[in-house]
């Protein structure tokens, strides 16, 4: 059984690593494939302007890169706040 404090400090961290992956989801997918895509498109990665290869698939591959990631930040989370599942 996990007491009120445990509880919240876990919680915190929970919403934190949320807060970081959203922020990094915002930039990826808005900033990348829209807000900077003018800029970015002064680059070429593979013959394509990066802005244009973010928008189509470079998000894609970061969302995924992502998902790994969220899941061992968790994982460690929980096994801080002795919250693992046996």
């Amino acid at each position: 059984m996990t007491t009120d404090s445990n509880a919240k400090a876990y919680w915190s961290a929970t919403l934190g690593l949320l807060t970081k992956v959203l922020i990094i989801w915002f930039l990826v997918s808005y900033g990348a494939g829209i807000l900077f895509a003018e800029a970015l498109n002064n680059i070429k990665l593979g013959g394509y302007p990066v802005g244009f290869w973010f928008a189509q698939q470079g998000s894609i591959y970061v969302f995924i890169a992502l998902i790994f990631w969220y899941a061992n930040q968790m994982g460690k989370i929980d096994r801080k706040f002795g919250m693992q599942e046996d």
